[in-house]
């Protein structure tokens, strides 16, 4: 289980001579089960992110708890992140070597039996279609292609938590599809998966439940139909938006 209690993250910013300090996240709460897919929504600056890293252990929250398994960042680092794959939004991987390098290079990483990688990478390559470019160097693929080769990396060492932020960004729709049926299928596997999109509709498709954050708090948690009830819409996009107050701030 993946607890996210009271956190909330802190930022100092320089504002001409004065600086200025604003919480990117505040007092967050919430909790994701095996066997489930929460989904982390809010529009672009709510906090999403920066919530996903410090579950991730990349940053470390000004205050509250994040406990993974039991375990905490401080006392247990490296078992936890043997046990996460975190796919961020802006992920970059070396563009001077080829995606099957870099699975390579990864599965060695996660001391991955070196007599099975292979047969790890040849199953992972077919999960995500990448035949066609698995030998190309990573710098001369498409963003498409990039990102698929990124998901295949976290599949590698077979984690037992997922967080992924914006795993179908650059993906059409049958690529999309390749994507979710995987998250899917490792839900029906028992793992516990965070999973931020701006996609509604895919969300509404695979999530449990949603945790909708806006300006740094937390607006709901719930299941997408019960949040559809609340607010008297037939779908997340219109639940959405009448949670967050509409879309006049955005402008």
């Amino acid at each position: 289980m993946i607890e996210v209690k009271n956190v909330s993250k802190k930022f100092i910013k320089n504002d001409k001579k004065e600086k200025i300090s604003f919480l990117a996240d505040e007092d967050i709460t919430f909790t994701a089960h095996e066997g489930e897919i929460v989904g982390i929504l809010g529009p672009n600056g709510a906090g999403k992110t920066t919530l996903l890293r410090m579950i991730a252990g990349i940053m470390k929250p000004t205050s509250g708890t994040i406990t993974i398994n039991g375990m905490t960042y401080d006392n247990n680092d490296i078992e936890i992140k043997e046990q996460i794959a975190f796919l961020s939004g802006n992920t970059k991987l070396y563009k001077d070597i080829t995606g099957y390098e870099l699975l390579k290079m990864c599965g060695e990483y996660y001391h991955i039996d070196p007599k099975k990688i292979d047969e790890i990478i040849n199953d992972i390559v077919k999960e995500f279609a990448l035949e066609g470019f698995i030998n190309q160097r990573i710098g001369t693929l498409s963003t498409g292609q990039n990102q698929r080769v990124a998901i295949a990396r976290c599949a590698l060492h077979n984690p037992k938590y997922y967080i992924l932020d914006e795993a179908t960004s650059g993906l059409d729709t049958i690529l999309s599809q390749i994507v979710l049926d995987f998250i899917k299928g490792e839900k029906n596997k028992g793992k516990c998966i965070l999973y931020s999109t701006h996609y509604m509709e895919e969300a509404e498709n695979i999530c449990d439940r949603v945790v909708i954050i806006n300006k740094g708090k937390v607006v709901r948690v719930d299941s997408p139909d019960n949040i559809k009830k609340e607010t008297k819409t037939t779908n997340l996009r219109d639940a959405f938006f009448k949670l967050i107050g509409g879309i006049k701030d955005e402008k």
